[in-house]
């Protein structure tokens, strides 16, 4: 079982925002979707771009190089130009803590 790790406190996220965090080394898009947090991969698959510098529209975060669109609940690649999704992390929050498990 992975180990939470603090990454952030909610104050760094405003509400519809996203913002890169590191996890154990990994680059992930920490994401405040209407005041809850989500955690995805952050590495677009199609251009290896930060999703964390992507716009929230919806429950989407849209990749800032080509466009491609993932759920942000679950990574999925919902539209193109990317083929693959990208994963989705457990998170919880502790207070004011952001705590993102890889």
């Amino acid at each position: 079982m992975a180990d939470f790790v603090k990454v952030a406190q909610t104050s760094d996220l405003s509400p519809n925002s996203a913002k890169t965090v590191k996890v154990n080394g990994i680059d992930v898009a920490l994401v405040n979707l209407g005041g809850q947090i989500y955690a995805i991969g952050d590495t677009c698959p199609h251009a290896h771009c930060s999703l964390g510098d992507g716009d929230v529209e919806g429950e989407n975060i849209v990749c800032p190089c080509h466009a491609s669109e993932f759920n942000i609940k679950t990574g999925a690649v919902e539209d193109g130009p990317a083929r693959e999704g990208v994963p989705s992390y457990p998170v919880r929050v502790e207070g004011d803590d952001i705590l993102v498990a890889v």
